[in-house]
């Protein structure tokens, strides 16, 4: 295996492992989850809410396929745990709860740059080989005329 996929897997296991337990605890309504949303000044619902959506965006992380439905559980993961470390920030706690809570969109950053193509919507901009005339990049594959 290369290091990028050994990288992604490892990386994408410990957030996949992070927002199921998590969600798991929120969907359970452990008493900790439901005080610290209560500290953040959050209503008791988004305790089911966060819970929920965190599973199905872990599940969509693992499951083979679905490249679109990957790109909206990044984007809501990274979305939720920032807003996360500015609600603990706001709220006036301690920096290290700020930092640790960081580590998750960070997690999904890297876990995205580095997924495999079969898990992509796709390539985004084509890649430029040096055009040997004139020194610029063209278009990989494409015919100079």
């Amino acid at each position: 295996m290369k290091t990028k996929a050994i990288v992604y897997w490892v990386t994408t296991a410990f957030l996949v492992f992070a927002l199921l337990s998590g969600g798991a605890a929120e969907l359970a309504r452990r008493r900790e989850n439901v005080e610290g949303l209560a500290h953040l000044g959050y209503p008791l619902y988004f305790v089911t809410i966060i819970g929920l959506w965190k599973a199905l965006g872990a599940i969509a992380l693992l499951v083979p396929r679905f490249p679109r439905l990957k790109e909206r559980a990044y984007a809501g993961i990274f979305f939720n745990m920032t807003g996360a470390a500015a609600s603990h920030a706001v709220s006036g706690d301690a920096a290290w709860h700020v930092i640790v809570t960081l580590v998750f969109p960070a997690l999904a950053v890297v876990s995205r740059a580095l997924r495999p193509q079969s898990r992509t919507l796709g390539v985004l901009f084509s890649a430029r080989t040096p055009d040997a005339a004139s020194g610029r990049g063209t278009p990989a594959g494409s015919q100079n005329s």
